[in-house]
């Protein structure tokens, strides 16, 4: 008897450790998925954001940067004439209000994808930054302003000049990063369902074990959704002064909402699970392992000897 409760004790500790550890590798693994075939896919990079061309803060954030840049070049070339700053600043936020501007917004945003991805996944030691060409964007930027008849429009100069996206001394800690979560995304969700399947199959009280499972799966779920809150926070706090918080808080959004997606899934499946088995095993009383089986309640012994008939009164003795 003691050698078949030492089996089952030992049998719950490896299932709980199981489920334990897959419960912790399935967030991780969500992520590494995320990662590595999500924001590494060049289209499904390009039909999240694009979206983002009609969003405001992201058509102000580019209004400004554009005009900014606009101004600078057309003062350098003009005698510093300030006029034209408001001008070309209300033609620039006028574009970005027309179709011309989503389909820039996109090559853009490919353009600049592909040139990240590529350098990523190079083996050739890095020998500068990345850089990426926007002189298709700036020559739809021209080809607008001079349909609008804005002075010195046809003095922008579209010039194919590489703009540095990413710092040459980021490149190689990024490939590794990268291939770290290449590798991942495969291994840790296959490692999580392994363990939590080995889990509940070696453990002796399975249904314990399921809603251990259920309730680790649903932390896992809001602790992925904390992460993604968190890192939201610290990404716009980490960002420089001229940045446009707003259209960055925009892009971060659309760039986690499979992960907020992932996140509330894993907790209501989780919850769903450990309440079910939870009312399982109360609708249909399952005993505690270990427990004498019908120990549902006292049960009192019955007495010894011959009982007497219904409605027959018992007598104690002879007169």
């Amino acid at each position: 008897m003691a050698s078949g409760s030492g089996t089952r004790r030992v049998r719950d500790r490896i299932g709980a450790a199981c489920v334990a550890v897959a419960c912790l590798l399935m967030p991780l693994g969500i992520l590494a998925t995320w990662a590595a075939f999500g924001l590494a896919d060049t289209g499904r990079y390009v039909r999240t954001m694009t979206p983002l061309a009609a969003d405001p803060a992201v058509r102000e954030a580019v209004a400004d940067a554009v005009g900014d840049e606009v101004v600078r070049e057309l003062q350098t070339r003009t005698a510093g004439d300030a006029a034209v700053g408001p001008f070309v600043r209300d033609a620039i936020e006028s574009f970005t209000r027309t179709n011309a501007f989503r389909t820039a917004w996109e090559a853009g945003n490919r353009a600049l994808h592909d040139a990240v991805l590529d350098a990523l996944r190079d083996d050739a030691p890095s020998a500068g930054p990345v850089t990426v060409d926007l002189a298709p964007v700036t020559a739809q930027v021209k080809q607008r302003l001079e349909a609008d008849h804005m002075p010195y429009a046809h003095r922008i100069p579209v010039e194919h000049t590489d703009i540095p996206v990413v710092p040459a001394e980021e490149v190689a800690g990024l490939r590794q990063g990268y291939r770290l979560l290449d590798a991942a995304a495969l291994w840790l969700p296959l490692t999580a369902v392994a363990l939590a399947v080995t889990g509940v199959a070696a453990a002796a009280s399975r249904r314990r074990v399921l809603i251990a499972a259920g309730l680790g799966t649903a932390l896992g779920g809001a602790l992925l959704a904390l992460a993604v809150a968190a890192g939201r926070r610290l990404t716009l706090a980490d960002l420089p002064d001229d940045v446009h918080r707003p259209a960055a808080g925009a892009v971060y959004d659309a760039l986690t909402d499979t992960l907020w997606t992932a996140s509330w899934s894993l907790l209501a499946v989780g919850a769903a699970v450990a309440l079910t088995c939870s009312a399982f095993r109360r609708r249909h009383g399952t005993p505690e392992p270990g427990s004498a089986p019908g120990a549902r309640g006292t049960a009192r012994p019955a007495p010894h000897g011959p009982q007497p008939a219904h409605g027959v009164s018992r007598q104690t003795g002879y007169r």
